[in-house]
């Protein structure tokens, strides 16, 4: 398949304006730029979806930023933002948790856990698994589930992993299109290393921040070599036009084997990142809703067991 036509808008509109590749110089240059892009794309006028109440607040000393639904006390959902690890904070994926909260009319609590290179894993990590088991605290009784795009989804699997082994029970993790190979060895690497907004040298550049000993054989990284038996049901979507796709589709057939239901999404004809143009791509629309209309049906089966 082609790439979506509007994604091909967007790509040549941000390479006339020099805005890739994503990595500027340091750390800080680069999350001032990812966020000027992040926010650039809600647009003049831009009004945010409506959800009950936003609240920023600390879970175990982690930041956080909780959304209520409107309706219901439904699932709880722990979001981790996307970013290299490196970039990428609550205000950046502020639509895709609303959009996350309405959906499954969840609580969606959005972690700002802390950053490489300045706390290189598992610093990010251990955040999330402190927000996950703040989480579980304060909302008892009601299913559980984990969910990131990028490497957001790289910690959502991560902390599964470390779920299955010391809690709290999970009904069900969502990964749009997660990093879960540090020797970033798949074709998609090269066939969509340049030319797609995420690049192939992007990516090599926040694993060397993530990782500053160039060790990632550690099982929340190496995903596509730990021992997944057990761990939560996963919806896995990945994009066509993405350096991680294969990757990605790689660590849904991972599960699979060993015996996890999984539901994987292809994207087609959608890049790395397409959760952030909601209302804006159509195909990225309405792969979203697919996947979270997948998510909530395994949230909704921990509900009705539990």
């Amino acid at each position: 398949m082609s790439l979506d036509p509007q994604f091909r808008v967007v790509l040549d509109t941000l390479a006339g304006a020099g805005a890739t590749p994503l990595v500027r110089g340091d750390a800080a240059d680069t999350r001032a730029h990812y966020r000027s892009l992040a926010m650039a794309r809600r647009g003049p006028g831009f009004v945010p979806e409506e959800v009950a109440s936003v609240t920023d607040t600390h879970a175990g000393g982690v930041p956080v930023r909780v959304y209520e639904p409107a309706r219901g006390d439904g699932p709880v959902v722990v979001y981790l933002h996307g970013g290299g690890w490196v970039v990428g904070d609550v205000d950046t994926h502020d639509p895709v948790c609303r959009r996350v909260a309405n959906a499954l009319a969840a609580t969606v609590v959005s972690v700002d856990y802390r950053l490489a290179p300045e706390h290189p894993f598992p610093a990010g990590l251990d955040d999330a698994g402190t927000a996950l088991r703040w989480a579980a605290d304060r909302y008892p009784g009601r299913a559980l589930g984990v969910a990131g795009d990028s490497a957001g989804a790289s910690l959502a699997a991560g902390l599964a992993l470390r779920a299955r082994e010391a809690g709290p029970a999970l009904a069900g993790q969502l990964l749009f299109y997660p990093a879960t190979d540090p020797a970033l060895a798949g074709g998609s690497i090269a066939e969509n290393g340049e030319g797609y907004f995420l690049t192939e040298s992007d990516m090599r550049w926040f694993y060397t921040q993530y990782l500053p000993a160039g060790d990632g054989s550690a099982p929340e990284l190496d995903l596509l070599h730990a021992d997944v038996r057990g761990v939560a049901p996963a919806v896995v979507a990945t994009a066509e036009f993405d350096p991680l796709r294969d990757e990605g589709a790689a660590y849904a057939d991972r599960l699979r084997d060993a015996g996890v239901p999984v539901r994987y999404l292809p994207g087609p004809g959608l890049i790395h990142g397409y959760a952030a143009f909601l209302g804006a791509v159509d195909a990225a629309e309405d792969t979203v809703s697919a996947a979270l209309e997948l998510f909530a049906e395994l949230l909704s089966v921990r509900a009705q067991t539990a």
